[in-house]
């Protein structure tokens, strides 16, 4: 049975930036890959429909796994829902994620629900990965004190 994965943090940048490093290739590049992976963006269309492919390499072992979706709902600054799908047929099925951009007192509550995870994948391992991307894209957005 597939998992879902719910992760929270709070981030001192405005809900627009915090967007913005959700829709930007080089940023998505910048931030999204756990600790030892580079990302490769082949395609992305932030819009309702559109398309977004890239690929996750290894820097050690050079191997690569490569996934692309759609855009199901797309609220600037405030919400995102697109679905991923693996083009390893060893990795099944098609996840969604939803991803929720609050306005707060000191900066944007974040929420990402990832839905459909495969079973080879352990939920631990990735709450481990997602956290360690999360710990990037602060030290992408935070820097500046809000601006």
């Amino acid at each position: 049975m597939p998992n879902t994965i719910r992760l929270h943090r709070v981030l001192a940048a405005k809900p627009e930036k915090v967007f913005r490093a959700f829709v930007e290739p080089d940023a998505i590049a910048s931030w999204l890959p756990p600790f030892g992976f580079v990302c490769t963006v082949h395609e992305l269309e932030p819009e309702v429909g559109g398309k977004h492919r890239m690929s996750f390499r290894n820097f050690t072992t050079g191997d690569s796994n490569s996934f692309g979706g759609e855009y199901v709902e797309f609220v600037p600054g405030e919400r995102l829902v697109y679905t991923d799908r693996f083009d390893d047929p060893d990795l099944p099925g098609e996840m969604k994620v939803t991803v929720a951009f609050k306005a707060v007192s000191v900066g944007t509550e974040l929420t990402v629900v990832q839905e459909g995870v495969p079973d080879m994948f352990p939920p631990e391992a990735c709450y481990l990965g997602w956290q360690e991307c999360l710990q990037k894209l602060a030290k992408l957005v935070e820097p500046g004190n809000n601006q």
